[in-house]
């Protein structure tokens, strides 16, 4: 087995600042409605941008989301009714990627609970490439855990272009390692943790943060691959000789992650209650107008 590690500092995240924010958007979006021709519309009547309810009725398992695709000019239009809306013309294009079960980037809708869960699988098809990633949010409201699934393949390419991978952030764990004192050991086990697995190998990526001078925290990367079965072998040869590429690769990502970070958090202005409010509905109907989000 490789393994490798890289340290980087980012600025911290208001704790309560990001639990209010997080249950302001759910309760935005658990006040919506479906719109004409399929338009997700916030309590205000304002649609969200670049949201369009493609089949199912909103907010209810199986609803499918996504973008309408253009209709070729000379296609006619049909009057859909949907559940809980006036009916609406919506374009044939629109239906039919609603109804397909392989609509390129589509986001399907398993669990909306936002006082206990939400679930969402997006089926994508990209270079070749069936792509299938789940998410699921435990206490929405003021999120306790985060878990991600991903497979993929392609279509006729046999195991090797296969692959999985399942991936868990617990929050509570996570902002329980960075209200530590800095001169105390790191938490002991990983809150975000990653699998990947392949036909010829397995990975596993770490975050383990803590808090450091300042108010800011470092967080520690790790990195971890072996080959399998047969190959762990080959494998070993192969990262000895790929050791320095692997270890730059790791390190690029890591500081090109945490500058994109500490970027975006000098450009956050920390709004509270109503403001807070009004400045993430602002930022769902009009994502380029947003100022401080």
């Amino acid at each position: 087995m490789a393994r490798f590690a890289h340290t980087v500092t980012v600025a911290a995240l208001d704790r309560g600042w990001f639990e209010e924010a997080a249950g302001a958007l759910v309760d935005l979006l658990d006040a919506s409605r479906e719109g004409p021709g399929g338009s997700v519309v916030l309590a205000d009547g304002r649609p969200v941008e670049g949201l369009r309810l493609l089949k199912g009725r909103h907010l209810r398992p199986g609803a499918r989301y996504g973008e309408v695709p253009a209709v070729p000019e000379g296609v006619g239009e049909a009057p859909v009714e949907h559940a809980g809306a006036e009916a609406a013309p919506v374009e044939h294009a629109a239906a039919e990627a609603g109804d397909s079960p392989d609509a390129p980037q589509a986001v399907v809708l398993r669990t909306w609970r936002p006082s206990h869960s939400v679930e969402a699988e997006s089926l994508v098809e990209e270079d070749g490439m069936s792509l299938k990633v789940g998410l699921r949010l435990s206490e929405p409201r003021r999120p306790r855990a985060v878990e991600l699934s991903l497979s993929g393949h392609k279509p006729g390419g046999g195991s090797l272009y296969r692959f999985s991978g399942r991936g868990k952030a617990d929050l509570a764990a996570w902002w329980a390692a960075v209200d530590r004192l800095p001169s105390a050991p790191p938490a002991a086990r990983a809150p975000v943790s990653g699998r990947a697995v392949h036909r010829l190998a397995k990975a596993r990526l770490t975050l383990t943060p803590r808090p450091a001078e300042g108010g800011s925290w470092r967080i520690t990367v790790v990195l971890s691959m072996r080959g399998r079965w047969l190959l762990r072998p080959v494998g070993a040869v192969v990262l000895f000789f790929a050791r320095g590429p692997v270890e730059r690769g790791l390190r690029e990502a890591a500081e090109s992650a945490a500058g994109e970070w500490n970027t975006a958090l000098a450009g956050l202005t920390p709004l509270h209650g109503e403001a807070l409010r009004a400045e993430i509905a602002d930022a769902l109907v009009n994502p380029d107008g947003a100022t401080t989000l």
